[in-house]
């Protein structure tokens, strides 16, 4: 078993996003890295049981944004803006 710490490049590549959404993550949906100096590191099975339990698919009410849908092109999720 593989158990050395990943770089943010490693870990994005890992999990198929780009290295700004990772440390989005970090910041404000608690994705596990440890921070060495400068640096952050990650363990991949700790950021593979997040993801299982749902963390990078938390929503919090910031992520809504009123010019943007979901892919599906649902539209309820965009907020309404009055007059």
């Amino acid at each position: 078993m593989d158990d050395r710490w990943l770089s943010v490049e490693e870990i994005a590549e890992h999990l198929g996003v780009s290295k700004d959404t990772v440390y989005t993550w970090v910041s404000s949906k608690r994705m596990p890295g440890h921070r060495v100096g400068r640096f952050w590191k990650f363990k991949k099975e700790e950021v593979d049981e997040w993801v299982r339990a749902g963390g990078a698919a938390a929503e919090s009410t910031t992520d809504v944004d009123s010019d943007h849908a979901d892919a599906a092109g649902d539209t309820a999720t965009r907020k309404k803006s009055t007059p």
